[in-house]
């Protein structure tokens, strides 16, 4: 698999449950999705195998991007200094 970028947002809250999104991408390629559930939502380019590994990724690092979405201010996320 070519490089691929993953975005994370801050924590919202959604049906009373909380929750952060998450966005993989390779070029023109994308999937997203959400943390703690590990669910990819949308998937456009990257094959089903390799779907199968981002939501592997999601798992196996739920804890560290928990951290890493708490981190995230969302007044510097909106003015594009993550």
């Amino acid at each position: 698999m070519d490089e691929v970028r993953l975005d994370i947002s801050g924590i919202s809250e959604k049906d009373g449950k909380k929750r952060a999104y998450v966005r993989f991408t390779r070029g023109k390629d994308h999937a997203e999705g959400y943390i703690p559930d590990c669910v990819l939502t949308e998937v456009h380019g990257f094959s089903e195998e390799e779907a199968e590994s981002l939501t592997k990724y999601l798992k196996e690092n739920l804890t560290a991007l928990k951290k890493r979405a708490a981190a995230v201010n969302p007044l510097n996320a909106i003015m594009g200094k993550t």
